[in-house]
């Protein structure tokens, strides 16, 4: 593959990881797609296959190696979902009960079942009671 390609190739996914959520993942992978993009221009890569392995191999070391150190260093806090539990969510929409909607948590928009009896107005603040997957379990604040 030409040099400038894998260049591309990592300038690309590091894009990636700046519009997305932050996972810090496909960073990695664009640190190695570069790298190898520079081994290729000074004639270090060798072929096709070797610069793949290689690119996978790297990809995976520095993603073992430095992705924790940086979400500690950024204090990222990649604990279990269910640290929700007693956070303030707002509705997006109305929802009447035992039905579900959307609602808004730490800047995300979640699914969200209304446990209490009444309907939750839009934008009314509720307690997360429970976490199920990706779904929140709301109760009127």
């Amino acid at each position: 593959m030409a040099w400038w390609l894998w260049l591309l190739l990592g300038l690309v996914l590091a894009a990636l990881e700046l519009a997305s959520s932050g996972g810090f993942y496909l960073i990695f992978f664009g640190v190695a797609a570069m790298f190898i993009g520079l081994m290729a221009a000074i004639g270090l890569a060798g072929p096709f296959w070797l610069q793949w392995l290689v690119f996978t191999i790297l990809s995976v070391i520095l993603l073992l190696a430095f992705r924790r150190p940086i979400l500690r260093m950024m204090n990222v806090d990649t604990g279990p979902v269910d640290s929700l539990v007693g956070q303030v969510a707002v509705t997006l929409e109305p929802i009447p009960p035992g039905v579900v909607g959307r609602a808004e948590l730490r800047g995300s928009t979640w699914s969200a079942r209304n446990l209490h009896s009444a309907d939750l107005a839009r934008g009314q603040r509720c307690r997360v009671e429970r976490v199920d997957g990706l779904m929140l379990f709301l109760l009127p604040e």
